[in-house]
This record gives C-alpha cells, structure tokens and sequence, in this order.
C-alpha cells in the first residue's frame, strides 16, 4: 500500500500521525526511501520497502467502530500469570498495530485490574498508551472529541 503526503496514518507505537514528506534518508549504510512522518511533536522516518515491519496503515473507517463494541463488551481474553509473559503477550497484541488488538488490550487489562484490584508499572504504561492510540483514532474517525470517545469506550468497557 502507498502512502501519499497529507495522508493520516497510525503508527502501531506512537498513533496518529501525518506523512508530511517523503525523503531519501541513509540507514545502515543504504539509501531508502522513506515516510516522514509527524506524530505530534516527534518526527519519524518509516522506510517505504519495510511498512510491514513498522505497521504504518490508514485509521480506520467509522464503520470500522461498529464491531467495537463487541469486542469491550465481551468477555475478556486470559493474561498469562506469570508477568513477564504477560507483558510478551501484550507487547505482541500492541506491536500488531491493528484496531481490534488495541480494543482487546485495553479490555483485557482493564478487566484484569478490576480482578486483581491493580497493574504493575509497565502494565499501566501498556494500558494507557493503548487507550491513548485508542482514544486518538476513534475521535479521528467518528470527528467526535476525545473526551466524547473515552466516554463512549468508558460506558461500553462498564458493560
């Protein structure tokens, strides 16, 4: 898939950004193309050749957030007890960069604070910046306001 200038992505670990430029940049003593990419005030560079790699894609189509809604409300998904599994099979679903790993993320954690009453540190970083990217692309794609995405994200994790 191709990307144009202007075009908003989302980056599977920083969101949604904007393709500002496309460059030649030198990496590991080769010369490659590559996105420009502006995610708030950071600026990153994806090699056009590698996007599998760096999960770069379009934000989702409102219709995409219909089937949302299943995936909070439902069941969640057993965590690993041990917690260094558990962070691996977080960061997996994370890195995966896909809408429905970030909604399964976020109600298998919040689910399993409600059970365990807490989250260690890198499982609330894990958690809070999988709501963040959440929260971004849903008020992206409906052109609602965050505020109005979290409580709509809040009312159906409630469920």
């Amino acid at each position: 898939m191709g990307f144009h200038v202007g075009d908003k992505v989302i980056h599977c670990t920083y969101g949604l950004g904007e393709i500002v430029q496309i460059e030649p940049k030198t990496i590991h003593d080769h010369l490659a193309d590559c996105y420009v990419v502006q995610i708030r005030e950071m600026t990153i560079w994806i090699p056009i050749d590698d996007l599998q790699q760096h999960s770069l894609r379009l934000p989702a189509q409102p219709e995409e957030f219909i089937g949302l809604s299943d995936i909070l409300t439902g069941p969640s998904e057993q965590l690993q007890e041990d917690r260094l599994l558990r962070k691996d099979q977080l960061l997996t679903q994370m890195r995966d960069g896909q809408l429905t790993s970030l909604c399964r993320v976020v109600r298998d954690l919040t689910n399993f604070k409600r059970v365990n009453k807490k989250l260690n540190d890198q499982e609330s970083s894990i958690l809070e910046q999988a709501t963040n990217s959440l929260i971004t692309e849903w008020s992206h794609s409906l052109e609602i306001s965050p505020n109005q995405a979290l409580q709509a994200m809040t009312n159906l994790l409630g469920k």
